[in-house]
């Protein structure tokens, strides 16, 4: 991977994320009504299922399988991705109904339930100089086990801690939607994976792309089902605040714990990005399967929160990390 130098990335628009914020406005402003309101829907579905069909012709299982070796490392960051968060959430709804609502806490408890991302964990861990191969493998493993934990944590979770139902078919509808394709994609290797490395860039656009759809989507519905009136500023900022306490939580934990367990610095920065990462990639869409006929604005806005606040507080850290690993070079060379 090219390295930059930690200003370069500290002051990049990053346009995806103005993307995001901008899909989210245009659908607050110009929400789909009437007609186009199945167009819209059915664009999702065909997206979500292109989208999850092209992680499956990119992921390679001889890496996978290849990086597999360092178990310590893999199992302590789907520790943190699936056992500490999870906690987490569930201990979070001790905050409903006196200062968060159903829809709001579920929203926080699906955040704590998807996987770990792929590109931004392993490009801030390269940033900081950690563990590449690791983080790699481990955010790999995060997303593929993510396809079917997350749903099954769901499903278990969900239910008893929101007054949401999730319902059998729900999942069967994940499991067409993103694992059939995300299956169908692995098996088209043979035929996709050179189209697929030589037309990286392009399709980065194509994810991208998809999730600004799904934004869009999801606050249309939210728009017309007058989200906003089902909550209040004071419920949104807290919103918002417990997202930074959690991701400060995580950081801390994903640093700290590591550091007791014995683990190099390479790999306690891999463990810190892997750990502490929510995929918006895989969230959102799953999440629009998963709770169809919910207000899914509402529901996937903390993860929208989440996901913009761990990325502007993990560039951060990994261009301190980045700084910090110049010095100790500067110093042994001399």
């Amino acid at each position: 991977m090219s390295e930059s130098s930690p200003g370069q990335h500290r002051f990049r628009v990053n346009w995806f994320l103005v993307g995001i914020v901008a899909s989210a406005v245009v659908a607050s402003m110009l929400p789909a009504r009437g007609y186009m309101v199945p167009v819209v829907d059915d664009a999702v579905t065909v997206l979500v299922f292109l989208l999850f069909f092209l992680y499956g012709a990119r992921l390679k299982p001889s890496e996978t399988l290849a990086g597999i070796r360092h178990w310590r490392l893999h199992l302590t960051i789907l520790v943190f991705t699936f056992v500490v968060f999870p906690i987490i959430g569930i201990a979070l709804r001790l905050l409903v109904p006196w200062a968060l609502s159903n829809m709001l806490y579920l929203g926080l408890l699906w955040v704590c339930l998807v996987p770990s991302t792929v590109q931004s964990s392993i490009n801030f861990t390269s940033i900081a100089h950690g563990n590449v191969p690791g983080a790699i493998v481990s955010a790999t493993i995060s997303n593929l086990l993510g396809t079917f934990l997350s749903p099954l944590l769901a499903f278990a979770l969900v239910s008893s801690s929101s007054g949401v139902t999730i319902t059998p078919s729900s999942i069967l509808d994940v499991l067409l939607q993103i694992l059939l394709p995300f299956i169908l994609g692995q098996l088209s290797r043979p035929l996709t994976s050179r189209f697929v490395t030589e037309h990286k860039k392009p399709l980065k656009f194509v994810d991208n792309g998809v999730i600004l759809v799904v934004v869009y989507s999801a606050f249309s519905s939210g728009m017309r089902e007058r989200i906003w009136s089902m909550t209040s500023i004071g419920q949104l900022g807290l919103t918002i605040g417990i997202c930074l306490v959690l991701l400060a939580l995580m950081l801390w934990l994903t640093w700290t714990v590591p550091g007791r367990l014995g683990f190099n610095r390479a790999d306690r920065i891999a463990i810190q990005f892997c750990g502490t990462k929510k995929s918006l990639a895989t969230g959102l869409p799953m999440a629009a399967v998963l709770f169809a006929g919910q207000p899914i604005g509402l529901i996937v806005l903390p993860l929208m929160i989440f996901h913009m606040t761990q990325l502007i507080a993990c560039g951060v850290i990994s261009s301190r990390y980045a700084r910090q690993w110049e010095v100790s070079e500067a110093s042994t060379t001399r």
